[in-house]
């Protein structure tokens, strides 16, 4: 039996933009500002799937319409869960569902953190948007990708920030072994991790383990969950962009002090 491709279950849902499978979508407003998000999509889906976020965000916090939002495509690979049958996915999926015992496809995942690289290469080429001033974010699968693109760098140049909805950490002796390593400015890379509490496919333990694991070694992690399964939910997405927001442009206090002094 095929699986069936997994998305997230937004109810705003906002008109898109479709793309290519052979190029990321990227959205700018036209007064960009010097912040971007790059955000990953779960197994299965395209980045259709989440572009809706370059509106739904600043719907909440009208100061990330500045951001510049990058939705890059997945491969499309064998997944073993899969009967070996092709789909979009950032490494192969061995275990189902997906708990605290589940295998890693380390070439896999370790390819997928390069694409990401190449994003923020370009963005700081391109873009002019340095990557301490780059999110990374995906949901599932692409929440795996951005904790490992976030965690396991050993970079002088960390991302300003990660967010995680109903993602893993995977490769956890790699990610250890460099958070143990690196000095406090460089591991202390922000966290919004939100996960379902009925997820049925990455299973919610996997919160837990996580965000204790990352504390542990440094990581300040936001953790919240929600009374959904494997999709997200509207609470959520609002403390996704009020994560977002103070952690790009500061509080509205701050914004109003610099103005002032």
């Amino acid at each position: 039996m095929k699986l069936n491709p997994i998305r997230t279950s937004i109810s705003l849902c906002l008109t898109t933009r479709m793309m290519s499978s052979t190029a990321a979508m990227t959205t700018t407003t036209p007064k960009s500002g010097p912040a971007a998000l790059i955000f990953l999509h779960g197994l299965g889906d395209t980045p259709a799937g989440w572009s809706s976020l370059k509106d739904m965000l600043p719907s909440i916090q009208p100061r990330l319409k500045d951001v510049t939002y990058v939705f890059p495509p997945a491969p499309t690979i064998p997944i073993t869960i899969n009967g070996g049958a092709t789909m979009p996915g950032w490494f192969d999926i061995l275990d189902w569902p997906i708990g605290l015992k589940a295998r890693d496809d380390p070439k896999g995942m370790l390819s997928s953190v390069s694409k990401i690289e190449e994003e923020v290469s370009r963005l700081v080429s391109e873009e002019g948007i340095p990557k301490h001033r780059i999110v990374v974010g995906g949901f599932s699968q692409g929440g795996a990708i951005a904790l490992l693109s976030a965690y396991r760098s050993s970079t002088e140049q960390p991302y300003a920030g990660c967010i995680s909805l109903s993602g893993w950490v995977t490769l956890k002796e790699d990610v250890i072994e460099t958070l143990s390593s690196l000095p406090n400015n460089n591991k202390n890379i922000p966290l919004f991790w939100g996960h379902g509490e009925y997820d049925d496919k990455v299973l919610f333990e996997q919160q837990e383990f996580g965000v204790k694991l990352l504390q542990e070694h440094g990581v300040t992690v936001s953790s919240s969950s929600y009374p959904v399964g494997h999709s997200s939910d509207p609470e959520e997405i609002r403390a996704f962009a009020n994560f977002l927001d103070d952690l790009l442009y500061g509080s509205c206090e701050d914004a109003d002090t610099t103005k002032t002094s």
